[in-house]
């Protein structure tokens, strides 16, 4: 979403892990529009996956499988080095790395669960900063949380900010309220899907064939968040537009809010954030 914002601005940057999501991350990182030095360094356990980077002129891809070291060899030097593997094993990589690691540089895990603190009693020295994005992120529509930790300045923040921006929208809260993010956006999209997923089954029972139910579900869905997103009006006065008095949608929007919506939702983040807090528990 480059072309949303004004143009990005970025340091030497270093991938570590480059699963789906730090997938989407580099991608938005190799829009033309985006200043960074080139190429870009990612690092890969198989090499396998780095080879799918061959002829790339804009990124090298280094492998733990051909060269242990790879992590370490890629982060020397580096300003901005983003942890995009899984959380079990963000601790042990920035381990690995620290005594590589320029003093000063500034870290991003993008891993669920796991505390800048964790982090950076294995970096000292190192800017830690947290992220949470989401799936749409792949699409250059993703909404990315941004907490800096205790070892973060307001530059640091700054940077990681404009680094999320090439994939969508960033808001930046405390680090007490990642897990929240996390909740809402992070795993807002499959709240999303499973809406899609049990409207395109009532549809069915009612008579519709699956290519049918498809377009009026799918339809509906993303024609209705693209008037959200380019109407500038709230949802709830969106609603209210869609819902005459006395009328057909009427009827349906009292049976949904019967059920309680509200209460289910909160029920539903308070478990998404307490799951978050078991695993930085368990870590």
């Amino acid at each position: 979403m480059t072309s949303a914002h004004s143009p990005v601005s970025l340091p030497r940057t270093v991938m570590i892990g480059v699963g789906s999501m730090g997938g989407a991350i580099l991608q938005g990182l190799r829009d033309p529009a985006v200043e960074i030095p080139r190429p870009i360094t990612v690092t890969t356990s198989s090499a396998s996956s780095a080879s799918a980077f061959d002829g790339a002129d804009d990124v090298v891809a280094l492998s733990g499988e051909v060269d242990p070291d790879a992590n370490r060899v890629a982060v020397r030097g580096a300003e901005l080095v983003i942890l995009a593997v899984k959380p079990w094993m963000v601790v042990d990589v920035a381990r690995e790395i620290s005594a590589d690691l320029a003093p000063g540089a500034i870290v991003v895990s993008v891993a669920a669960g796991v505390q800048s603190e964790r982090i950076e009693a294995e970096l000292p020295g190192a800017q830690v900063v947290r992220a949470m994005p989401n799936t749409p992120s792949h699409i250059g529509c993703g909404v990315t949380g941004v907490a800096g930790g205790s070892t973060a300045s307001d530059g640091a923040v700054e940077t990681v900010r404009n680094l999320f921006e090439t994939v969508g929208d960033v808001v930046v809260v405390r680090e007490d309220q990642i897990d929240a993010v996390t909740a809402v956006s992070g795993s807002g999209p499959a709240y999303l899907f499973l809406y899609v997923e049990e409207m395109t089954a009532a549809a069915l029972r009612m008579g519709f064939t699956e290519e049918q139910a498809r377009v009026l579900v799918t339809g509906t869905v993303s024609g209705s968040a693209e008037l959200l997103a380019r109407s500038g009006e709230s949802a709830e006065q969106l609603r209210k537009n869609v819902t005459s008095p006395k009328g057909t949608t009427e009827q349906a929007v009292f049976v949904l809010q019967d059920a309680k919506w509200g209460e289910l939702f909160d029920r539903a983040l308070a478990a998404n954030v307490r799951r978050s807090e078991e695993l930085a528990a368990d870590d």
